[in-house]
């Protein structure tokens, strides 16, 4: 598996991280991982193709929302939060009590 490239926090503007959770698919994506802390690429609960899917996934990695990890033969999604926080405090939090189960 190859490694992924994941951006300095401190190098991600607000514009970005804004554009990534503006698209509604992105946004249940996020609420997904931070409801269970990290979820394999097979466990997003989504209604799109696997293609759409690592697209959107990607989108939210290069904009510096999300680590990708191994897991064993699967990759492992979690929200790199902590660190947006200390970037951006209180957005991704206001971002996710706000968005509609």
């Amino acid at each position: 598996m190859r490694a992924l490239h994941h951006p300095d926090v401190g190098s991600v503007e607000l514009a970005t991280l804004l554009a990534a959770l503006a698209d509604p698919l992105r946004l249940r994506i996020v609420a997904q991982l931070a409801e269970a802390g990290g979820v394999v690429c097979g466990g997003f609960d989504v209604p799109v193709s696997m293609s759409t899917l690592s697209h959107h996934l990607k989108v939210l990695r290069e904009a510096g929302l999300l680590r990708v990890t191994p897991d064993g033969s699967f990759r492992r999604h979690e929200l790199r939060a902590e660190e947006l926080a200390a970037r951006f405090p209180s957005v991704l939090p206001a971002v996710i009590a706000n968005i509609a189960h």
